[in-house]
């Protein structure tokens, strides 16, 4: 099952703070989100547009396909 997106979507790409790599690049909608406020202090959630993150995700797919949330 695919994830939605609409006007509530919110792009975001994780980097772990102690190696600065990206642990994640996925979207969700804006209600699961936890409202801006990180529950891993160890994990920064960096928010993009829809086009960054497309852009992010054609040029990056064959190296980041194990962190890309689709």
């Amino acid at each position: 099952m695919s994830k939605i997106q609409n006007k509530d979507t919110r792009y975001f790409i994780e980097i772990d703070l102690a190696t600065l790599k990206v642990i994640k690049c996925s979207y969700d909608q804006k209600e699961n989100l936890d409202k801006g406020h990180q529950t891993n202090p160890s994990v920064h959630r960096l928010f993009v547009t829809e086009g960054q993150y497309n852009k992010m995700v054609s040029r990056c797919a064959t190296d980041m396909a194990s962190i890309i949330g689709t």
